[in-house]
Order: C-alpha cells, then sequence, then structure tokens
C-alpha cells in the first residue's frame, strides 16, 4: 500500500465500540454453555465465506487485467493515435494509471472504513469501468491518459481493500490461503489481458475491444457485492452488533456467531487506549515492522518484475521471441508462484515463503547478470535471460 504522508504530530486512535454495542467475553460464552446452548468448537465450513472471498477477488483480477492491458496493443494503439516512435508517451500509456493508483490507494483506508467494504468495492469498480469507455473510444493520446488515470484510482482503491474484506470475513484456518487468492487473482487478470492482445496484430481497432472486456468483470463486481456480507469487524466497529451477527451466521454458521462476537470483544477491548503516534512508525516501537515490510516490498518491485509485466511485448520480440508465446509464459510462471504460495502458506507459514522467495529472485536475477556477461555464447545468453525472468 502507498505510504500516506502526514505530520509528525498527528495521532491515530481506533475508535472503540464497547460503549455502543453488546460486549461478548469468555465468561458469557461459559454462560452460554450453563445454559444448554452449544458452542462450537470445530473450524467453519469454508464453503460459506468462500463466494464472497471470490467476489472481492475480482478487484484484484482488474487490477492485473489493466497493469497488462496496453502490453501487446502498445503499437497499436500509437499507431491508431497517432503517437509512434513517441517512447515518452508510450510510457506515459502504460504508467498514467500508477498515478491514478496512488490517489486510490492513499483514499483506500479512509473510504473503506467510511462507507464500508462493499460499498468500498463499489466505488473501486465505478472508475474502472467509466476509465476504460473513455479508453476504448478515444481517438487521441489525452483520452487515452485521462481513461488510464481514471482507471489507476479504481486500481489503487481495490486490492488495499481487498486484503482487508478477505482477512475479515476468512474463518481462521484458511486465512493465508485465502489471502492468496488475491495474488491469483492478479495474475489470472495480467494473463487474460495478455491473451485478449494476441490478435491485435491481426484486427484493426483489437485494442479497442481489450478495453471494452474490462467493464464486464467491473460491473458483475459492482453488482454481486450487493448480494455479499458486509465485514462484521467494520460493522461491531461502527455499534452495529446485530447486524453483525447476521453476518458472522453468513459466513461462518449459526453455532460460530457468539464465539465469533467474544473474539472480536477481546480485540475492542484491546484496541482501548491504543494510541499509535506517527512519528512511532519511524522510529519508535513499530519501526521494525513497518521497515521490514516496506523494504520488501520496495526490493520486490525494484527487481524489474512489473517493466516485464508492461513491457514484455517489445523485450520479447527485440530477443527475436513470439511475443504471443512469450507472454503466455510470463503468465504462466507468475501464477504457478501463486498457487504455491497458496497450497504452502497455512503450511509453512509467511516468514519460510518469504525468505525462500527472495532467495530465489536473487538467484534468478544472478542468472540474469551472468547472461550479460561476455563470456556467455549468443544463444546460451538469450536461454538464460528468458530462463531467469520466468524464474
Amino acid at each position: 500500500m502507498w505510504g500516506r504522508q502526514r505530520e509528525a504530530s498527528m495521532m491515530y486512535k481506533r475508535t472503540s465500540s464497547r460503549d455502543r454495542s453488546s460486549t461478548f467475553d469468555v465468561e458469557e460464552t461459559t454462560a452460554l454453555v450453563q445454559n444448554g446452548t452449544e458452542v462450537e468448537n470445530t473450524n467453519p465450513s469454508w464453503k460459506l465465506s468462500f463466494p464472497h472471498v471470490l467476489v472481492a477477488t475480482l478487484s484484484s483480477f482488474l487490477f492485473g487485467y489493466h497493469l497488462g492491458v496496453v502490453n501487446e496493443p502498445l503499437e497499436s494503439i500509437s499507431l491508431d493515435l497517432g503517437f509512434n516512435g513517441n517512447t515518452l508517451a508510450e510510457g506515459l500509456v502504460v504508467s498514467m494509471c500508477l498515478g491514478g493508483a496512488f490517489i486510490g490507494s492513499t483514499l483506500s483506508g479512509w473510504i473503506a472504513d467510511g462507507v464500508g467494504r462493499r460499498r468500498a468495492f463499489q466505488l473501486c469498480a465505478l472508475p474502472m469501468i467509466i476509465g476504460a469507455s473513455i479508453s476504448a473510444t478515444t481517438r487521441n493520446l489525452i483520452g487515452m491518459l485521462l481513461g488510464r488515470f481514471v482507471v489507476g484510482t479504481g486500481m489503487g482503491l481495490g486490492p488495499t481493500v481487498a486484503a482487508l474484506y478477505v482477512t475479515e470475513v476468512s474463518p481462521p484456518f484458511v486465512r493465508g490461503t485465502y489471502g492468496a487468492f488475491i495474488q491469483i487473482a492478479t495474475c489470472l487478470g495480467l494473463m487474460g489481458s495478455l491473451l485478449i492482445g494476441i490478435p491485435v496484430k491481426e484486427i484493426a481497432g483489437w485494442w479497442r475491444i481489450c478495453f471494452w472486456v474490462s467493464i464486464v468483470p467491473a460491473a458483475i463486481l459492482c453488482l454481486a457485492m450487493v448480494f455479499c456480507a458486509e465485514s462484521p469487524h467494520w460493522l461491531y466497529k461502527k455499534g452495529r452488533t446485530a447486524e453483525a451477527e447476521a453476518e458472522f451466521e453468513k459466513l461462518l454458521g449459526g453455532s460460530h456467531v457468539k464465539s465469533s462476537l467474544a473474539e472480536l470483544s477481546k480485540l475492542d477491548r484491546g484496541d482501548d487506549g491504543d494510541i499509535v503516534k506517527f512519528e512511532e512508525l519511524l522510529y519508535g516501537r513499530h519501526f521494525r515492522v513497518v521497515f521490514i515490510g516496506s523494504t520488501l516490498f520496495a526490493l520486490q518491485q525494484l527487481s524489474g518484475i512489473n517493466a516485464i509485466f508492461y513491457f514484455s511485448s517489445s523485450v520479447f520480440k527485440s530477443a527475436g521471441l513470439s511475443s504471443g508465446l512469450a507472454n503466455v509464459f510470463v503468465g504462466i510462471a507468475n501464477l504457478l508462484g501463486s498457487v504455491v504460495a497458496m497450497v504452502l502458506m497455512d503450511k509453512l507459514g509467511r516468514k519460510a515463503l518469504l525468505q525462500w522467495s527472495f532467495f530465489s529472485m536473487a538467484v534468478s536475477m544472478a542468472i540474469q547478470v551472468a547472461a550479460s556477461s561476455s563470456y556467455i555464447p549468443g544463444s546460451a545468453s538469450l536461454y538464460l535471460s528468458v530462463g531467469g525472468m520466468l524464474m
């Protein structure tokens, strides 16, 4: 998530709902047992929450789709809109969405806390529909840049809310697996955009279809959220305990409602008086976590993987390879990594996966460095470069 620059004196205090809602704790759970009410100790069924998680990951699918939607069609877009050969304009078409994403991600926390998770998803889908329509119908570079920027605001809002929502509606025993769905959806969106762009060289104006297609999942997200559960955590924080109960029943089953509310109550009491000063994120007790998390994310971006997502067609073409086939391999490699993470997330834990994935990234970049050496013959250099990138 993009960082927010705030004054050092600013403080964030989490709002407590203890004065506005019923409190459920361990003693009350014991009372329920004594009164003959059964408290379920087994894990809730993952099938109840799965459809809600699936709909939420549509926002991540759209994020991946719009990352790669101009990859293959960029040359055709530049020819049709009259900026062919202008590398600055081509770079802006690719990256303008990130400017909008910066704004969307900056506002995402306030929007999600203010209007709820479901409406935040709908607000995420709206600019994606409008922006894609502008890009699909434009006749000039300015219209394309405007459409990409508008889409970007939804791209910045969606994944942040998705991560929050999936965490809050998932049963704890599959939370890591469901969290991996977000990355898998992003990979599928990226693969979808690369595949749908393949006919762009044969069919005139096909790049406009690529933008029109993205409206379909955005519209589905907007409409399907009407039928999805609101986050019980958000409802409880707003003092709407009865509604939180109803949503827990929808997500976890009736036998898990009271225990889930008891857990929320304990978390809420732990939040009381928990004031975090902004400067503590920079040099206080939270600095280590913030520094490690931010550095890992920055290093992932500095590996250059986003440049591959944006310009893989041009890169492979310059290497004498079929851009369509190569793009498919890029998508498959990215998807496989996400599937492995999904399978192992709740078995090995987060730390082990981070260590091995970053070690593998270092090895792959070392392979690419070796490929650029003058001691490696041409064909071997090509195989090592492509292999290192896919790794």
